[in-house]
């Protein structure tokens, strides 16, 4: 078991689940990923061996843990990765014609910038901001 199973198994278990076969490949899915990713893409990577309907009990369960975090997208498609405190803080680049989401991570002069517009924004209206999620609309490479 990877270390990165162990950490999702412990918080599963706080959760009062466990880290099933099913589960396993989820997250191993989502891992090796370099994106959200829609169910019907991880059905396509995980195959036949996993019906459809584990696989969004399993995205359920893992949600309900902290583990997975849903990502509504532009076309109203739900998007799954794994929980920024698993993977880190990051953003995403969003292709509207084809759907394709890509993490990216700002350098630190850029997030620092954009944490100080999240600030100033949120103290504006009286709000307490507790995070934040970028994501810019356009065209990947393929598409453009």
């Amino acid at each position: 078991m990877t270390t990165l199973e162990q950490t999702i198994s412990i918080q599963l278990e706080r959760h009062g689940a466990r880290l099933t076969r099913g589960r396993r490949r989820v997250v191993d899915a989502l891992a090796d990923a370099d994106g959200p990713r829609s169910v019907a893409e991880l059905k396509r990577e995980l195959g036949e061996e996993m019906p459809l309907s584990s696989l969004y009990r399993s995205l359920a369960v893992l949600e309900e843990a902290g583990v997975v975090t849903p990502h509504l997208g532009t076309r109203g498609v739900v998007r799954y990765e794994l929980a920024e405190w698993l993977t880190g803080h990051h953003h995403h680049l969003v292709c509207v014609d084809c759907g394709t989401v890509e993490d990216i991570s700002l350098p630190k002069p850029h997030e620092d910038a954009v944490q100080k517009l999240v600030e100033e924004i949120s103290a504006s209206s009286s709000y307490v901001p507790l995070g934040h999620a970028l994501e810019i609309e356009g065209r990947c490479p393929r598409c453009a």
